[in-house]
């Protein structure tokens, strides 16, 4: 279970095994290279706990120092021991004294009790399966299914919450096997299991005016990126010349302790995008000239990584990004592009920023201004990617996914928390926010997780500071859009920190390939995947015939990505070789 992890932790493994437990880790070292092995025990002769973790403590530094005043004793210089010692103060609580991306599990040998724990956005994962009696519990599915017990099992259940683009978490696509939800955790000892959130968004007053307002993100936003800059390891940026990136980086070098280091920035284009771009419902212009003047602006020693559009139909990469993400979901070409870049990445960086997050927290989707889609009774981003964008399923499974839609939906808007004596628009504009923030962005971070641990890459996040977080859900949405824009408060909270044209720039999501080629290539793809019988029992060829026969140059967005996921559905069966309980 271990070795199948070994892309994420690529420095160092071992396990821990005791009477009751058997723990595994596989380490991607960054902070304390020499001294934080794991699994890590309190004492080296008989261990009271045991710890598995990944991620990164932000405020480890300040926690080491309250520990010490309280008599703890400290072998390394790592934040996986202040964990360990914060399980040792706090026990089941530990979570709520912790900033920072994480997932971990303890295993207290005097308890008898294992304590899983989750990060409160959900940055990194952690999976969990019952094992005859016993839990499994992993980063990973792929590490569940290497256990003799568990096979890859899938049913009607599984598929409907994979292609339903819905993003629950708790269920997933494997019969089974659960998620510990973001700002969760779960609690096995001889009682049974115990679930429960330890953090969720509130919905509290804001008293603050437009003034103060704009200054409190300022200093959230360059508190949070000031404490992801730590590594003993070298360390980078990702600079798509958007607002979110550019902002965050330059109040990051603005206050390093060192001004004269420059650091790396990276963006990701293709080779034909300059004369190929076609503007599309999600993107509105060309990302590498405005790239390349926010790192001449903010002073990174930047690089774009350029692909050729050719190469993201290599099956070889594809099948690794579907193995990565143990899932058949994905959107295609800008996934195994991702995995690409973060491949060049990983040449000289362990470690990147990344600006996820920005539009979730500060409503930057159209979605938020948008009549349609503040009107009406759904998920907001299925009137962007439309039922055109999901592969469509063959109708004799009757999944009935409208009917599981409208069921979640209603769960989903019963779960937002509001404040007495809203508006009506100020009610919807809050449900808005936090779908987007307990759903859609949950499947952003998987996929960004997902696809840099798998090239040995940590990708860190400081919009999901939760401080920050919670902050603007419980701004109002007057202030959120006071200058009539997406993103008002980053804007004018950045301002002076980037150009005028990366700060008024239309929001640009990740960039993907125009080139007839790349398409003419996929519909050649889907073709040999519509040739294998359980894809064809999956998947209803008469959607997805039309999309083979349309001219390649004029293949729509929508129809392209359901070629992408007849792909990538192939590769996945191929791999996995699950079992279909349909």
């Amino acid at each position: 279970m271990t070795a199948t992890l070994a892309p994420r932790g690529p420095d160092a493994g071992g396990v821990w095994l005791g009477e009751h437990a058997a723990i595994g880790h596989r380490r991607l070292a960054v902070i304390d290279l020499a001294g934080g092995a794991q699994p890590m025990t309190d004492r080296p002769d008989a261990p009271a706990t045991v710890l598995t973790y990944s991620g990164e403590v932000y405020n480890h530094h300040e926690l080491r120092a309250e520990f010490r005043g309280r008599g703890h004793e400290f072998r390394t210089r790592s934040d996986t021991e202040v964990v360990l010692r914060a399980y040792a103060e706090w026990g089941e609580a530990v979570a709520d004294h912790l900033d920072g991306m994480f997932a971990f599990a303890v295993w207290d040998e005097r308890a008898s009790r294992l304590l899983l724990v989750r990060d409160r956005l959900g940055v990194k994962p952690l999976f969990w399966a019952h094992v005859d009696g016993c839990l499994a519990f992993a980063s990973e599915p792929k590490a569940l299914f290497a256990h003799p017990e568990i096979r890859p099992r899938v049913d009607a259940d599984g598929l409907r919450e994979a292609y339903s683009l819905l993003f629950n978490t708790g269920p997933t696509i494997w019969s089974g096997v659960r998620e510990v939800e973001p700002g969760g955790l779960l609690v096995l000892n001889r009682d049974g299991i115990r679930e429960r959130h330890y953090w969720q968004l509130e919905a509290g007053p804001h008293t603050d005016d437009q003034e103060k307002t704009v200054a409190r993100v300022h200093t959230l936003v360059g508190t949070a990126a000031r404490s992801q800059l730590e590594a003993d390891v070298p360390l980078c940026s990702l600079l798509s010349g958007g607002i979110d990136s550019t902002v965050l980086l330059a109040d990051e070098l603005r206050t390093r302790e060192n001004p004269d280091a420059r650091i790396r920035s990276y963006a990701v284009d293709y080779s034909d995008q300059a004369e190929q771009f076609t503007g599309d419902v999600l993107r509105t212009g060309h990302d590498t000239p405005y790239a390349t003047e926010a790192g001449a602006f903010i002073g990174t020693d930047h690089s774009t990584v350029v692909l050729n559009p050719l190469v993201l139909l290599d099956p070889e990469h594809r099948k690794a990004v579907v193995v990565a993400r143990d899932s058949p979901i994905g959107v295609g070409d800008m996934d195994t592009s991702l995995y690409l870049l973060f491949g060049q990445i990983r040449k000289h960086s362990t470690v990147a920023l990344s600006g996820e997050a920005a539009d979730e927290v500060f409503g930057g989707y159209p979605w938020f201004r948008n009549p349609k889609a503040l009107a009406a009774p759904t998920f907001p981003w299925l009137l962007v990617t439309g039922d055109e964008a999901a592969m469509p399923l063959h109708p004799e499974l009757d999944l009935r996914i409208g009917e599981f839609r409208d069921d979640t939906y209603r769960d989903a808007l019963a779960a937002v928390p509001h404040l007495d004596g809203e508006t009506p628009a100020e009610h919807r504009q809050r449900e808005m926010q936090h779908l987007s923030l307990t759903r859609w962005l949950r499947q952003l971070l998987h996929r960004k997780d997902r696809l840099s641990m798998a090239q040995g890459l940590e990708v860190r996040v400081p919009y999901c500071d939760h401080r920050l977080v919670q902050y603007a859900f419980a701004t109002p949405w007057a202030l959120k859009s006071f200058d009539g824009r997406e993103k008002s408060l980053l804007r004018a909270a950045g301002t002076g920190l980037a150009p005028h044209s990366v700060l008024h720039r239309p929001k640009n999501h990740y960039p993907a390939t125009h080139h007839p080629d790349y398409n003419r290539g996929l519909q050649d793809l889907a073709r040999d995947a519509l040739a294998d019988e359980t894809v064809r029992s999956l998947a209803d060829e008469t959607l997805v015939k039309p999309c083979l026969d349309t001219a390649s140059d004029q293949l729509q967005w929508g129809h392209r990505l359901r070629l992408e996921r007849v792909v990538d559905l192939a590769l996945w069966l191929d791999h996995h070789q699950p079992d279909l309980a349909l």
